[in-house]
Formats: structure tokens, sequence, C-alpha cells
């Protein structure tokens, strides 16, 4: 049995060639591409406050209904109690729908960066 030597390249891959910007693009080293990406990234954390909030509000509420919720206590589906049936399985649904709007908008918003800063 031989060994095989496994190594990296030796010169870093990079995914996009480097090339110099063209007259009037915008860079991040000068003032405008500085704001806006102070722009983007303060659209992403008002974003990703937005869905946390929105999330921890349907949360709150579900748990109100599940506490106050007139009968949900005794009601059984398969022997299982329905509040544990919600807590278990039903919050994953909201979770998934969270996290999906959440990239979608994420991802609009780059695209609009990419659109402002790109020469057209």
């Amino acid at each position: 049995m031989t060994r095989v030597r496994v190594t990296a390249p030796r010169q870093p891959v990079t995914a996009t060639p480097s090339r110099p910007p063209h007259q009037g693009e915008v860079t991040e080293d000068s003032d405008a591409g500085r704001i806006f990406i102070r722009s983007l990234i303060r659209t992403q954390l008002r974003l990703a406050l937005v869905v946390a909030c929105g999330f921890l509000v349907i949360l709150a509420i579900l748990a109100l209904f599940l506490v106050y919720g007139p009968g949900v206590a005794e009601t059984r589906i398969a022997g299982i109690p329905l509040d544990w049936l919600v807590l278990g399985a039903g919050i994953y649904p909201v979770i998934g729908l969270s996290a999906w709007l959440y990239n979608r908008a994420a991802a609009r918003n780059e695209a609009r960066y990419r659109d402002l800063v790109e020469d057209k």
C-alpha cells in the first residue's frame, strides 16, 4: 500500500477574478461604497429583527392560546394531548416559514444592493 499526500493548491483560488473598477463604479473603499454597505447592513439587521419579533409574537400568541384556550388541555388526538402536539410538531412549520421569508427578503435586499452598486 502506498501513501498519497493530498495538499492544497499553492495559489488561492478565487470565485471571481479580480478586476479594476470601471469608470463610475462604486467600490467598497469609496465614500459611496461605505454608505451603501452600511445601508445594506442596517437593512439586513432590520429584517432580522422584524422576522425574530414576528416569530416571538406568534410563539407568545400560541402559548397564550394553549394556556387560556377553552378545553385545549383536555383535548386529545390519538391519545396525545393537543398542546403537546402543537408544541412538538406544530411549531416547525412556523420556524420553516419564518426562515423562508427571511431568506427571500434578504436575497431581495442583496439584489437591490447589487443593482445600486453595479455599473449599468
